[in-house]
């Protein structure tokens, strides 16, 4: 590295750390492309709680395997066979009840995660929503104005 460019490379960081506050903007990329990186809409928050949802009450429906075809005592067909093979001394008898107990957890954890999905998407909306009523309502002055950006930067230091 020549010596110039050294000193220009300081010069450069000197620049950089001078005071100053960006809001609510990256700096222009190159070839003038200022789409967001990250754009949520509220349709497609709303798209995917739904499929959380849908999911939700279909695995509830169909993946309950200790509890289909249940016998009078509640014991589902599976579990009805593993006490049969263990009443004949099979060792797949409990083979297959650590199965069913092995899978019912599994799919009580896939249930909670797309009850967490969908409730926390709802919840997200709900906040933001406020968040944003807040914030736009603190950088206003009493009579509607906009709060100066060096009223701002006393904020942060």
């Amino acid at each position: 590295m020549a010596w110039d460019e050294w000193d220009r490379a300081k010069a450069d960081v000197t620049a950089q750390q001078q005071a100053s506050m960006r809001i609510n903007q990256v700096p222009g990329r190159p070839g003038g492309n200022e789409q967001a990186d990250l754009v949520v809409n509220q349709d497609d928050l709303g798209a995917v709680g739904h499929e959380a949802f849908v999911l939700h009450s279909q695995l509830q429906r169909e993946a309950d395997i200790a509890g289909a075809d249940a016998d009078a005592e509640g014991a589902g067909s599976t579990m009805q066979a593993a006490a049969a093979l263990k009443g004949s001394n099979f060792a797949l008898g409990s083979e297959l009840e650590t199965t069913v107990s092995v899978w019912t957890s599994q799919v009580k954890s896939v249930l909670q995660a797309c009850a967490h999905i969908s409730n926390h998407l709802d919840y997200s909306k709900k906040t933001h929503a406020e968040n944003d009523a807040e914030i736009a309502a603190s950088l206003r002055n009493r009579d509607g104005s906009a709060v100066p950006v060096s009223r701002l930067a006393e904020y942060f230091k």
